[in-house]
């Protein structure tokens, strides 16, 4: 965000700025190439090398094959159109997953199991929200024969808590058993090799890693029967109907380009420190505050912090009032603010207290944070922790009372 008062922004796993080349790269493609893609002119040939160099640059991205990558508007459509695809293609009652998952994966589910009369398994997880896989050992052991598939997050949204994948994979294939992971936060923040990892079918989003909205890959191992959720043409293989959104497409091209080079120089390790760097200061100035989940193995990009005493919502309003963006969880409820169903699933954290309110905010970066940005957000957050602490040491605050202290600039 451009300017000298610009705030901090620390919601990237909400979404990312696109990135100047792939802005440009897009409006190049509106300008010049603007033809459908499934023409047989020059014209539409042109459209369609432009959809082919962005495959291969997805391909290049996850280590994958171009006839293996499927492109949809987003996470949701990729993860919807693959369990209602492994469902209908497997046919057996039983779905296994976590109670930490999107609600992209969890509403779909829901879905299944009260139209199409699936079971759903969940796989009980510890304090962190990490899946225990002797659980699903335990339920393979019986079950097996059962499973029509297995959906576990690469990476949690909320947390950046990170599953067993290779363990959970490598269970699912000694059983025969697809494997399903949302990866949305992790392709294009970590890198990923498809074809040495245990995993039947990805879901990502462009906009995750610094691409355009309206953008998402489902990638899929060859021998997975997919059935189109999107019906109406020959598009993707006949795997996706509707003319490709050309430009989006090529601005996701940019954006996969730019993540691999940032990979392959390993900017993802230094990000780690970066994060680190940000929970301590945090702690140091504000004691009494909890990292959520801080045990478990987690992404660089998220920081799920705890205040006790204080709601959410009035940790957020003071922070956007100061200038530090951060949110409560995910951001695709219509920016409606509901308890989060990830820190509720993982219970109790050590420094939460009886009855008292317990307000968990997420910080999540973009590779393009350094340590003197997090330096100021950790200003801003001591500072507004410190108002909104004032105004009641019991730990109630009428909403109102704190719009307006912060209207009085926190």
């Amino acid at each position: 965000m451009p300017g000298q008062d610009a705030p901090i922004y620390l919601d990237s796993n909400a979404t990312t700025q696109p990135l100047p080349e792939v802005m440009e790269a897009m409006s190049r493609v509106m300008r010049d190439v603007w033809a459908n893609p499934s023409s047989i002119h020059r014209a539409g040939q042109m459209a369609r090398r432009e959809v082919d160099t962005a495959r291969d640059e997805v391909c290049q991205l996850i280590g994958a094959r171009p006839s293996e990558v499927v492109f949809t508007s987003g996470g949701t459509e990729s993860i919807n159109t693959c369990l209602k695809s492994l469902a209908r293609w497997r046919r057996k009652p039983v779905i296994v997953t976590s109670a930490i998952e999107h609600a992209a994966v969890r509403e779909q589910l829901d879905d299944l199991a009260e139209f199409a009369n699936h079971e759903i398994v969940v796989l009980p997880h510890d304090n962190a929200g990490v899946v225990q896989v002797d659980a699903l050992d335990q339920l393979l052991a019986t079950r097996a024969d059962d499973v029509a598939f297995v959906t576990i997050m690469w990476a949690n949204n909320e947390t950046g808590v990170i599953q067993p994948i290779e363990e959970i994979g490598d269970r699912c294939r000694a059983a025969g058993i697809p494997f399903h992971s949302d990866a949305t936060q992790w392709v294009g923040k970590m890198p990923v090799d498809v074809h040495a990892s245990p995993v039947d079918m990805i879901s990502c989003a462009g906009h995750k890693f610094h691409g355009p909205k309206g953008t998402g890959v489902l990638w899929l191992r060859e021998g997975i029967d997919l059935h189109a959720m999107v019906i109406g043409g020959g598009q993707e293989r006949r795997r996706r109907g509707g003319t490709e959104s050309v430009a989006s497409l090529a601005g996701l091209g940019v954006a996969c380009r730019a993540a691999r080079e940032w990979l392959e120089q390993g900017g993802h390790q230094a990000m780690f420190g970066i994060r680190d760097t940000f929970e301590r200061l945090v702690r140091k100035q504000v004691p009494a505050c909890c990292i959520n989940a801080v045990d478990a193995e987690r992404l660089w990009s998220t920081s799920n912090i705890g205040f006790p005493g204080i709601e959410a919502e009035l940790m957020l309003l003071g922070l956007s009032e100061a200038g530090v963006c951060a949110s409560a969880g995910s951001a695709c409820s219509s920016g409606a603010l509901k308890e989060s169903s990830v820190i509720d699933a993982i219970g109790r954290q050590p420094c939460q207290t009886g009855d008292q309110p317990y307000g968990s905010v997420r910080f999540s970066l973009d590779r393009s944070i350094g340590a003197s940005t997090v330096e100021k957000a950790v200003a801003v957050v001591t500072e507004v922790f410190g108002r909104l602490h004032a105004l009641s040491p019991g730990g109630e605050w009428p909403l109102e009372a704190c719009r307006s202290t912060a209207s009085d600039r926190l």
